[in-house]
This record gives C-alpha cells, sequence and structure tokens, in this order.
C-alpha cells in the first residue's frame, strides 16, 4: 500500500461519496511513499477540525498534516513498522482542543461465526451483537454498532456527537453478510444516533433509526439511544423458574386484565398526563391483584411513533416505549407484577410495519424487511409493509425479538397479533390482488413456517412461557404442536365465540329464545383448540361502543346483562380475558387519548358489577372445576343445552379430581324461575356457592339459601334433580356439600 492516496479516492471521501471500507483508507498503514521508503501513515477525516497531533504513549508522534481543505490530514512515519496504539488532540478553529481515540484503529467487535449464524436465520441472540453496545473493546470504553444493510452503498453513524456529519464515522462493511459494524470509543450510555445510508442508486436515504435499538426518544422524536440493558437487578427468581410455569399451564386457573397502558388512569393533576412504569408498579400491580386476575396482557409496549395506532405499529421492536419511562423502569414494573404472583403477557406484532421514513420501510434503499412485491409485501387495510418472512435475516430478526422479551423482560407469554392476515395470501385482497404459493394455494407458506419455528422456539427455550393467537378463521391446529402438524401456540383466541355471544346478548330478553344455538354453537368445537374466551379492545372500538352499550332493556337489566354475561364465559370452558373497563361496565368506547372513566365506580351498578368481578375472579380461581380441565369433554356436561323457550341453560364442569363437580344454571331473561329442576349426577345436599344476583352486586338479591336437597326420579337423563330458583338475568353455581339420600317426589 502506497502512503499517497489517489486523488480520487480522497474527493470521495471528503464529499461522503466514500463506497468501500473505509479502514482501507482510514486509521494507520503500511506502504511506502514516492520514493520507496517504507514506513506507518495514519489518516484521520476530522472536517470540525483546524489541527491534529497524534498522541502516542502520552507524547506527541507528530502534527498531521492537512491534505484537503475540508478536513483529510495525514501524518506520514517513515522508518516505523510495527503498529501501535495512538489518539488525536484536536483543535478547532475556535482554538478549543481536545483527545479522542480514533475509531478507525480499532478490530471488528463481530465474529465470523456470528455473521453466518444471521444470515442462516439461527442467531437467536442476535441482538447481542446488531444493534448498538456499550463495551471495552482493545482497551478503549466506548460503543459497538453494527446494522444489516446489504445494499448500501455506504453507512454511517451519525448524531450530535459528530455534528451529524456522515463522513467522521463510516462502518465497515462486513463481506457478503451485509452487516456494517463500527466500535466508537468514547460514547455513553444515552448517546443519542441515527445511522446514514447511501442506496444502491447513490443517493442519500432518510436517516434512520436502529432496527435493534434498545431505546429511543420519546415521539415525535426518532433517535436510538444507546442503553446498556445489563444493569437492572431482578427480584423475580422464584417465579420465572417455577411461578410462571404453574401460573400458564393448561390446568391453572387464568383470567387475563388487558390494558393499554396509556390510558388506564392517567394524572388529571398534572395535565391529564400518562402514568410511568414506575407509577403503575405501584397502582395498576395493586389494582389487578385487588381484583384477583392472574395475569395482564399489555396492547404493544414495543416502541411507535403514533398514538392512534395503540402500539400495533411498530418502529422499535426491541425497546420498550419511552412514553412511560426507561427500560429498566419497565422491568421494575414486571417485577412488580411477579412479585405479586401475576403473569405479565405482552402484544407481539409479527404481521406487519409502518412505512414511516425513519424505520424499516425501504431501509438500505430497496425493499428488505419487506417483500418487493406488493401483492405480498403491503397490507391495504392498514397501509404497512409485510415482513419477508423467507429471507432468513427477517425472520432472524423477528424470532430473537421474540425471545428476547422472554429472557431479558422476563415477559410470561406473547399474543401474537393478527395471526389470520400472516397465513392467507389472499388475506383482506380481490381476485388479482394476491399471488398463490409454489402449490397454487392461498396460504403463506413462509409465514406458517415462521410461526411454527417461533412457537418451537418459546416453547423449547424459555421453562413456562406460552404465546396466544389472535387468529380468526377455522385454521386447524394453531393450538397443536408442530409435531402433529399444528402451529403450536399455547392457546387460541375464541373470536366465535366473542362473536356469538356478544350478539345474542344484545337481543332483547324476549327474542333469545330464538337464537338460543348462538349460546350452545360454542360447544360443538370448544376443544378443539386451546381457547381464550376474548373480550378485547377490539370490542370497544371503531364505533362498536362499550359491552354495556349492547346491553338491552333499563339500568337494572342492562347490568343484570353484564353480570349474567360475564359469569357465564367464567363457567364456560376456556381461559378469560377482559378488555380494561369491562369489570365496571365503563360506559364510552375505548379511547386511547384519555382515562378511564373512575368516577362511575361511586354509582352503586358499577361498583356493584365490579365487586361481582373481585368476587368472580377469586371464586373461578378457587374452583378446579372451572378451570382445571378447559380443553377434554371430561371436563365438560351438558344437563340441558336445549331450553330456549325459557333462555336457560344448564350444564356441569369437573376437575381433575372426581369430587370437583359444580353445576351450572344460567337464565338469559328478566323473569325469575321457581321451581326450576336441574338434573345431578350426585345424591344428597347441594349448596348454592356463586350468584351474580346478589345484592351487594346491585342485583335483586333471588336467591337458594340453605340446604337443597336432591330429588328422585331424576330430570334431564341423570338420576337425581335439583328444585331451584333461577333469579332473573343470572348465574348461579351449586356444588354438592354432602353426599347422602334423596328425597322422592311425589
Amino acid at each position: 500500500m502506497s502512503l499517497i492516496l489517489d486523488a480520487s479516492v480522497v474527493n470521495t471521501l471528503v464529499s461522503g461519496h466514500f463506497h468501500g471500507d473505509p479502514f482501507a483508507v482510514l486509521g494507520m498503514h503500511a506502504g511506502k511513499d514516492f520514493d520507496g521508503r517504507e514506513g506507518l501513515c495514519i489518516r484521520a477525516l476530522q472536517p470540525q477540525a483546524d489541527k491534529i497531533e497524534v498522541i502516542r504513549d502520552g507524547k506527541s508522534a507528530g502534527a498531521m498534516v492537512k491534505v484537503h481543505p475540508h478536513g483529510l490530514f495525514q501524518l506520514d512515519i517513515l522508518g516505523e513498522k510495527d503498529f501501535f496504539p495512538y489518539r488525536f488532540k484536536i483543535t478547532l478553529y475556535s482554538g478549543q482542543a481536545y483527545e479522542a481515540e480514533d475509531p478507525y484503529r480499532f478490530w471488528p467487535v463481530l465474529g465470523d461465526l456470528d455473521l453466518y449464524l444471521f444470515g442462516e436465520g439461527q442467531h437467536w441472540k442476535i441482538y447481542d451483537k446488531l444493534g448498538a453496545h456499550l463495551m471495552t473493546h482493545q482497551d478503549a470504553d466506548g460503543v459497538s454498532f453494527a446494522v444489516w444493510a446489504p445494499n448500501a452503498k455506504r453507512v454511517s453513524v451519525v448524531g450530535l456527537f459528530n455534528d451529524w456529519d456522515g463522513r467522521r464515522h463510516m462502518m465497515r462493511p462486513r463481506g457478503a453478510s451485509g452487516v456494517w459494524e463500527l466500535f466508537i470509543p468514547g460514547l455513553r450510555e444515552w448517546d443519542m444516533y441515527k445511522f446514514e445510508l447511501v442506496g444502491p442508486d447513490g443517493r442519500l436515504l432518510p436517516l434512520k433509526s436502529d432496527p435493534y435499538g434498545f431505546a429511543f426518544e420519546m415521539r415525535p422524536k426518532t433517535g436510538s439511544l444507546v442503553f446498556n440493558r445489563h444493569n437492572y437487578q431482578w427480584q423475580d427468581a422464584e417465579w420465572v423458574s417455577a411461578g410462571r410455569v404453574r401460573a400458564n399451564a393448561l390446568s391453572a386457573p387464568m383470567s387475563i386484565y388487558e390494558v393499554h397502558l396509556g390510558s388506564w388512569r392517567r394524572n388529571n393533576l398534572e395535565g391529564n398526563r400518562w402514568l410511568t412504569y414506575r407509577e403503575m408498579a405501584r397502582e395498576l400491580v395493586d389494582y389487578v391483584k385487588d381484583m384477583g386476575y392472574t395475569h395482564v396482557e399489555f396492547l404493544p409496549l414495543s416502541e411507535y411513533p403514533f398514538d392512534g395506532s395503540w402500539g400495533y405499529q411498530q418502529t422499535g421492536l426491541y425497546a420498550p416505549t419511552s412514553r412511560y419511562g426507561t427500560p429498566d423502569d419497565f422491568k421494575h414494573m414486571i417485577d412488580r407484577f411477579h412479585q405479586v404472583g401475576i403473569g405479565v403477557i405482552m402484544d407481539w406484532v409479527p404481521a406487519h410495519f409502518p412505512k414511516d421514513a425513519f424505520a424499516l420501510a425501504h431501509f438500505d434503499g430497496t425493499p428488505l424487511y419487506e417483500h418487493a412485491d406488493p401483492k405480498k409485501g403491503e397490507h391495504t387495510d392498514w397501509g404497512t409493509k409485510i415482513y419477508n418472512y423467507g429471507r432468513h435475516e427477517v425472520a432472524n430478526f423477528l424470532l430473537a425479538n421474540a425471545l428476547f422479551w422472554i429472557r431479558e423482560y422476563h415477559i410470561d407469554g406473547l399474543r401474537v397479533d393478527a395471526v389470520a392476515s400472516m397465513l392467507y395470501l389472499d388475506y383482506s385482497r380481490k381476485e388479482g390482488q394476491w399471488m398463490p404459493n409454489q402449490y397454487g394455494g392461498r396460504e403463506n407458506l413462509e409465514a406458517i413456517w415462521f410461526l411454527r419455528r417461533l412457537n418451537e422456539l418459546v416453547f423449547g427455550e424459555n421453562a413456562g412461557a406460552t404465546t396466544f393467537a389472535e387468529e380468526s378463521t377455522a385454521w386447524p391446529g394453531v393450538s397443536r404442536p408442530t409435531y402433529l402438524g399444528g402451529l403450536g401456540f399455547g392457546y387460541k383466541w375464541n373470536m366465535g365465540w366473542m362473536h356469538d355471544t356478544l350478539h345474542y346478548m344484545a337481543e332483547n330478553p324476549i327474542h333469545r329464545k330464538y337464537h338460543h344455538n348462538e349460546l350452545t354453537f360454542s360447544m360443538l368445537y370448544a376443544f378443539h383448540e386451546n381457547f381464550v374466551l376474548p373480550l378485547s379492545h377490539d370490542e370497544v372500538v371503531h364505533g362498536k361502543g362499550s359491552i354495556k352499550g349492547r346491553m338491552p332493556g333499563d339500568e337494572w337489566q342492562v347490568f343484570a346483562n353484564l353480570r349474567l354475561y360475564y359469569a357465564y364465559m367464567f363457567t364456560h370452558p376456556g381461559k378469560k380475558l377482559n378488555f380494561m373497563g369491562n369489570e365496571w361496565g365503563v360506559s364510552n368506547e375505548f379511547d386511547y387519548a384519555d382515562s378511564l372513566d373512575w368516577g362511575l365506580l361511586k354509582y352503586a351498578p358499577h361498583a356493584g358489577l365490579q365487586r361481582m368481578m373481585r368476587d368472580l375472579n377469586a371464586f373461578y380461581r378457587a374452583t378446579p372445576a372451572l378451570h382445571a380441565v378447559d380443553f377434554d369433554w371430561q371436563g365438560f356436561e351438558w344437563i340441558d343445552g336445549g331450553d330456549g323457550d325459557n333462555s336457560c341453560l344448564t350444564f356441569m364442569r369437573r376437575g381433575k379430581n372426581p369430587e370437583d363437580v359444580v353445576a351450572v344454571a344460567c337464565n338469559f331473561t328478566p323473569v325469575p324461575r321457581y321451581n326450576y329442576r336441574v338434573g345431578v349426577n350426585e345424591g344428597g345436599v347441594w349448596e348454592e356457592v356463586f350468584n351474580s344476583d346478589k345484592a351487594e352486586y346491585a342485583g335483586s338479591s333471588v336467591r337458594n339459601d340453605g340446604a337443597i336437597q336432591t330429588e328422585e326420579p331424576g330430570w334431564n337423563f341423570k338420576p337425581y334433580a335439583l328444585q331451584v330458583v333461577l333469579p332473573p338475568l343470572s348465574v348461579v353455581v351449586f356444588r354438592l356439600k354432602q353426599k347422602g339420600e334423596s328425597r322422592k317426589r311425589a
């Protein structure tokens, strides 16, 4: 190598049009001068500098010569053969001077194995390599940056630390991997940065945030922040090792409280501001614990730019949103939930991503994370991009991200959004707008592979962690193991149950007998999947109103219907999910920009509904018959599913222990049913153990007091019968108190 640079190289360097490896030009190099003399030269591109002096072992090794007025400096050291560590003493035009390391004297940080595994889509801790990482490298403290941009001609790290000048920290390309990296000494935690890329056509792209960034500026700013994610000291070891396994088991009670963190509760005394993660660690944790929920589920909390997307259009998949605090604040909130025995589920969105110019869309000037063909790469409904699941590096980005939230933030479960949109190539597309797969079908084979691999990794590497699919079609085996041909999810949302029952409940009770099948239809497929019964945020948006707003009748009937509906939900097979505010009957549709109306709780019907939900959670958790066998016919038996004329349902729920049995009676009309006969399999004394019509719930207090002796002959093809009263618009649960004789009925 010559100590003398070609003029064309100098011009491309100082103009910012250099394409290639800047380490081949900048930093320390060995070579010969015009006279053939061997030596070393040091080159630096520092456009802000007036003078630069090279410091070696604390002493001056010589002043660099400015070989171009736009800031290219060079020092020749003839006769020297061995490379040595050095620093720069830089003097600005203002006369201010400071010392700094030369980033171009450092060796690469990434190993070849890391790059190979990433290229194969098999690096499950790639977030430890790509992105920004504080470290000590060759005895210097700083930050290692790495980004995947295979089609870019140049990639630079920019920020306030280099006056946003992309010439000063151009990155090193790592061969065919498409990864660029650079160690920048002297940078610290919370320094802000972005990537400057020159696309394949030579044009400068909009500045890009880090796809693997661990923290971001508060929106509307979009800068990535250097963050040390290894400082937090967790206090939930018992939960992660054992509690999570118990909480997520198929036989465990699971009552999920779904929360949009920005609107659960706000501080009205300080401008209606959001509560912080740490405030939520007190207020939300205490509330969820008091109400008896087993899990909390958050609408997406990865960084996102637009409040109105509720988090579903994410631009920073590896960072908790800065809206509510720092990543360590977020960890503290999760930690507190675990310390009181509550599992944490988070919405995860691999189905699509927004088109914001600062983020993933056309990241290196080409369709990189998305499909190039809009028939596979565009969601026309949502105006977003679709990930290219068949590209190894993209799949690796997403799969490692799922593991990241479970490992690094101790998330217990991932609810995967919009699975149906991933599975079908013709999802929400007309003829001619989609392209069949290689076999001529409508199934997205790459997405199917991706979802199966996701679940294999989550269940294979994280004891007790689980996944939930929001999948709205009849795709078979969503929650069945991949080795049996399923997608491998732990649970699937039962959208059919939700739609049918909400439609039924909206009917005037006098007409419900004509819609009785909408109550019973779910039992035809109840055990085909591991179902969660969801009354989610999707049911209280886009003009649908609140759950309360769909209940017919006067105020008393509206709240009685709500109590009935929730109690029926909790006695029906399947795990439970309720969106925030449903538990006390909020009147308004969900508004992401405002708090829930907590003031409603001063009114008896709302307070009574909330009290019932608290008791219902406790009863559900304490009654194995209602949760231990949710996904098998052995846990359910009809007593009478056909009493449509009276709009009543009766059934048995069973646990694993033969003694864990309850009889459930539901009356979907406002007419009390006296002397109503319910068939049971065990003779003796039964008792009422739950009643949604209690006075303390703002009900009418129609009850079955005392012991209820079984009668013979039986009823409903059962050997014994109970004669009970069914309160209006209610659910009543009975349990055998003592086996014994039955009363003979005349």
